[in-house]
C-alpha cells in the first residue's frame, strides 16, 4: 500500500519535505488525519482541568496543528507555483474543509474563555516582550475570527468564510487559464519589426511549446508582454497583446470573474458588519500600521495628484514624439511603453536591450548572496540533492557565521502554465523554536523571467533585476527571523509593514558599488561601463509619473472596492468605470490591475491593503537613509537593522521596531525626493 508521504515523518536534511514522493491523492486524506489531529490537541487544551495559565492555554495553541501547518503549507505553495487540473478540483473540497476546521477553533466559546482569561490577567503574569505579543495577537485573532458572536451569527459568519475561500480559488484559476489561454500567434516576419532578437527566439520557442509547426508566439507572461509593448512598432499588435491583458476574466466566457467579484466584496462587507465593522477596509486596517481608511486616503491623496500632474508632462513628451514621426495618432494605453522607451533612448541615450547583457539571472542572484554576506555575515551554498518540487527550481543551504545550516531557500525563475504569473516569497515552514531548539526556516522565492533561449541565457531587464532584489529582501525577513513563536515569526508582520523589508533591497540593486563589482557582461565579463551606470541612476526618475499614477490608481480601486457600506447592485465595470472617473485619470492611462484580473485582492492576502507598497516605500526611502548616512554597506546599521527589524517578526508593534532601529518614527522626506514629487505628504 502507498503511503502518505505528507503524514510520515520527512526523512529529509532538514526536513525540508520530500516532493518526488507526494502524490496528489496524499493531500486530502493528509489534511484529513492533519485535520484530526489538530482538534484532539484543542479539544486537549480546552478539557484541561487546570486554571488557564499562558503556558497550558496560550502556548499549548501555538504548539498545536504542526502537522497541519506542515501540509497546508506544502498544498498552497505548490497550487501557486506548479499546480495541475488535480490539485485544483482538490482545492475546492480542501479549502471549505479547512475553513470550516478555522471557524471550530475561533467559535469554540470554552477555548475562547481560557484564553480571555489569561487576557484579562495580563498585568499578573510575568511575561517577556514576545510572550505579551503572543498573548495580544492571540486574543485578538480569536475576536477577528468571530468568537464574540452569538450562535446565529456564527453560523451565518461559518458560511462566509467557506464561500470566500471557494471564491477566491475560482478567481485565481480562471485567471490562470486566461493567461494561459491567450496567445498572439503571427508567422509573419514584418510583424517582428521592432522587437530585440532575444524575444524573436523565445517567441519562437513559445511557439513550438504551444503546437505551432513554425511562427512566433507571444503570451501574457510578463517576460514576452512587456518586451512587446516597449518595442513592438506593430501598433495594431500592440493593442490586441494589452487588450487581451487587461480584460482577463472579462471576455463572457467560463473564466469570467465579474460575479465573483461581486460576490467576494458583498460578502466581505457582511461579514464586517457582523463583526462590527463599517466596511471591510476598517475591519483589515484596524490590523495594520494604517489603522484606518482616512489615513489610507490621506496619503494617497498626497501623491496621486503630484503623480498625475508628472504624468501629463510625460503624456505630452510622448505625444510630440508621435506627431513628430508623423504617425498622426492620439497616444493610447498601448503607446505608452512604445513611446516613453523611445523618449528613454533619446533623452538618457539608454535603452534597456543595452542593459540586459549585464544582467544576467546568475550574475545578479550571486550579487544577492553577497550582498547578503557582507550586511549580514550569511552564506548560500547550492545543494543538488535537496529534494524539489520542480527540476528548473534551485535549493540552497544559508549559512550563519559559524557555517550552521541556519534556512534553505528555494528559488523559481520561470514561467510555466502551472505557474500563475507574478513574482512573490512563500515559506514551506516559518523559523520557531521548539523545545528550545532553534526550527530553520525554508523559505522559496518564485518569479516569472525570461528564459534561456538557443545559446543565450536568462538576461533580465533593471526591472526585473528590481523584482529580483524585492522578492529576495522577503526572503531575508524570513530566514533571518528569530522569534520564539512561529505565528510571530518572519513575515508575520502587518500588510503595510511587510513589504518595507523587501523594498528597503531594492536600493542596492542601482548602487554603483553593486553594479561595478557584480554586473558584469554575459559574454566577455566586462563589468557595466561606468557610463551605462550614471544613465541608470539619472534616469531613475524616469516615467514617474506613469508608474506613481497606474499604480496608485489601483491602490484606490482596491480601497473602493472594500470601503462599500451597502451592497453592490451594479456591474463590476459600471462601478470601476464610476470610481476611477473620481480620480480625473489621463485616457492615455489605465488602472495597473482591472478588477476581474486584480489577484492581489481577489485571490490573495491584499484586499484593503494594495495601498501598503506605497506607506512601506514611504518608511523604506527613510530607512535606507540611514545606510546612505554612513555606507550602504555599514555593518553597525546592517547589524541594527537585522536586530531591530528583520528578526523580530511581531514580537513588538512595526512602529515601536522602527523606532528602534531609526531612533524616530518614520519620515516622508527622501521619499518625495527619490520620486521627485515635491511638497509635503
Amino acid at each position: 500500500m502507498n503511503k502518505n508521504a505528507l503524514l510520515d515523518a520527512f526523512k529529509t536534511a532538514f526536513g525540508v519535505p520530500p516532493f518526488e514522493q507526494i502524490k496528489n491523492e496524499h493531500y486530502l486524506p493528509a489534511y484529513q488525519e492533519a485535520i484530526r489531529q489538530h482538534k484532539a490537541e484543542i479539544n486537549a487544551i480546552v478539557n484541561n482541568a487546570d486554571a488557564p495559565t499562558f503556558a497550558n492555554t496560550i502556548e499549548a495553541l501555538e504548539y498545536s496543528g504542526r502537522l497541519l501547518d506542515q501540509v497546508d503549507n506544502i498544498f498552497g505553495n505548490l497550487m501557486a507555483a506548479n499546480t495541475n487540473s488535480k490539485m485544483q478540483a482538490l482545492a475546492k473540497d480542501i479549502s471549505p474543509l479547512l475553513s470550516a476546521h478555522i471557524d471550530d477553533i475561533n467559535l469554540n466559546k470554552r477555548l475562547f474563555e481560557r484564553v480571555k482569561i489569561v487576557y484579562t490577567q495580563t498585568d499578573k503574569q510575568v511575561l517577556n516582550t514576545e510572550q505579551r505579543a503572543l498573548l495580544k495577537e492571540t486574543y485578538k485573532s480569536f475576536v477577528r475570527g468571530g468568537a464574540n458572536l452569538s450562535k446565529a451569527d456564527s453560523a451565518g459568519f461559518r458560511e462566509i468564510n467557506k464561500e470566500v475561500d471557494v471564491l477566491s480559488i475560482q478567481f485565481g484559476e480562471n485567471l490562470l487559464a486566461e493567461t494561459n489561454n491567450f496567445e498572439l500567434w503571427t508567422d509573419k516576419p514584418d510583424d517582428l519589426a521592432g522587437l530585440p532578437q532575444n524575444i524573436i527566439n523565445v517567441a519562437k520557442v513559445s511557439a513550438k511549446s504551444r503546437g505551432h509547426k513554425d511562427g512566433w508566439a507571444f503570451t501574457l507572461d510578463q517576460p514576452s508582454l512587456m518586451p512587446f509593448m516597449t518595442y513592438s512598432q506593430k501598433r495594431a499588435l500592440r493593442e490586441q497583446l494589452f487588450k487581451g491583458y487587461i480584460s482577463r476574466g472579462n471576455n463572457d466566457n467560463e473564466h469570467d470573474n465579474r460575479e465573483i467579484v461581486l460576490k467576494i466584496v458583498n460578502l466581505r462587507l457582511e461579514r464586517a458588519k457582523l463583526l462590527g465593522y463599517r466596511c471591510h477596509a476598517d475591519f483589515i486596517l484596524a490590523d495594520n500600521m494604517a489603522k484606518n481608511t482616512r489615513n489610507v486616503f490621506n496619503m494617497m491623496d498626497a501623491v496621486m495628484p503630484k503623480a498625475l500632474n508628472m504624468a501629463k508632462k510625460e503624456r505630452d513628451e510622448l505625444q510630440r514624439l508621435a506627431d513628430n514621426d508623423g504617425a498622426d495618432i492620439k497616444i493610447k494605453p498601448w503607446d505608452w511603453r512604445y513611446y516613453s522607451e523611445r523618449v528613454r533612448r533619446e533623452k538618457y541615450d539608454l535603452d534597456e536591450e543595452q542593459l540586459r547583457p549585464y544582467f544576467k539571472l546568475e550574475n545578479v542572484r550571486d550579487s544577492l548572496f553577497d550582498i547578503a554576506r557582507r550586511l549580514y555575515g550569511i552564506k548560500f551554498e547550492r545543494n543538488r540533492d535537496t529534494p524539489t518540487y520542480h527540476k528548473e527550481v534551485e535549493a540552497y543551504e544559508v549559512l550563519d557565521i559559524n557555517g550552521l545550516v541556519t534556512g534553505i531557500l528555494y528559488m523559481d525563475f520561470f514561467p510555466r502554465s502551472s505557474k500563475r504569473g507574478g513574482a512573490w516569497m512563500t515559506s514551506f515552514r516559518k523559523q520557531y523554536y521548539e523545545n528550545d531548539k532553534k526550527v530553520i526556516p525554508v523559505i522559496s522565492i518564485v518569479t516569472n523571467f525570461t528564459k534561456p533561449a538557443d545559446d543565450k541565457p536568462s538576461l533580465l531587464t533593471f526591472e526585473e533585476v528590481r523584482i529580483l532584489f524585492h522578492e529576495f529582501g522577503h526572503s531575508l525577513h524570513g530566514l533571518l527571523s528569530d522569534c520564539r513563536y512561529r505565528s510571530l515569526s518572519g513575515t508575520g508582520v502587518p500588510r503595510d509593514f511587510v513589504e518595507m523589508p523587501s523594498q528597503i533591497m531594492e536600493n542596492w540593486a542601482s548602487e554603483p558599488e553593486v553594479m561595478k563589482n557584480y554586473f558584469k557582461h554575459y559574454k566577455t565579463g566586462d563589468p557595466i561601463p561606468d557610463d551605462l551606470i550614471k544613465k541608470i541612476r539619472n534616469s531613475a526618475r524616469f516615467n514617474a509619473g506613469f508608474a506613481i499614477t497606474e499604480y496608485t490608481a489601483a491602490a484606490y480601486l482596491d480601497m473602493y472596492w472594500h470601503t462599500i457600506t451597502s451592497p453592490v447592485t451594479i456591474g463590476v465595470n459600471e462601478f470601476e468605470a464610476s470610481r476611477m472617473e473620481r480620480l480625473g485619470l489621463i485616457p492615455e492611462i489605465i488602472v495597473r490591475y482591472c478588477s476581474t484580473c486584480f489577484s492581489h485582492i481577489f485571490a490573495g492576502g491584499y484586499s484593503a491593503g494594495y495601498y501598503a507598497y506605497m506607506w512601506a516605500e514611504i518608511i523604506d526611502a527613510d530607512a535606507f537613509q540611514a545606510f546612505q548616512e554612513t555606507s550602504v554597506f555599514d555593518k553597525e546599521t546592517a547589524r541594527r537593522f537585522r536586530e531591530t527589524i528583520l528578526s523580530r517578526g511581531r514580537t513588538e508593534d512595526a512602529i515601536e521596531l522602527y523606532k528602534k532601529f531609526r531612533g524616530r518614527e518614520p519620515e516622508p522626506e527622501a521619499y518625495f525626493k527619490r520620486k521627485g514629487l515635491k511638497g509635503p505628504l
